[in-house]
């Protein structure tokens, strides 16, 4: 595509990408439902389920969402 249009991938790629705080919001709020449906007592497969995403990645979430808190403490 970027070669049809006479621009390069790069370009391609920040026209089509989501605003930054538009995709971090996004992804903070992901972020908060994983922690409360595991307070709520949800497994990860679960949480994976109702979020649309992998096992491995309720894991990350959860494992992010733990050390942001304890750095803050």
């Amino acid at each position: 595509m970027a070669e049809q249009l006479g621009v390069s991938e790069r370009s391609i790629r920040n026209i089509v990408a989501e605003p930054r705080d538009d995709y971090e919001a996004r992804a903070k709020a992901k972020q908060t439902r994983a922690r409360e449906l595991r307070a709520e007592g949800a497994t990860y497969r679960q949480i994976a389920d109702e979020l649309g995403i992998s096992i491995g990645s309720v894991s990350t979430l959860l494992h992010r969402s733990s050390a942001v808190a304890s750095q803050a403490s």
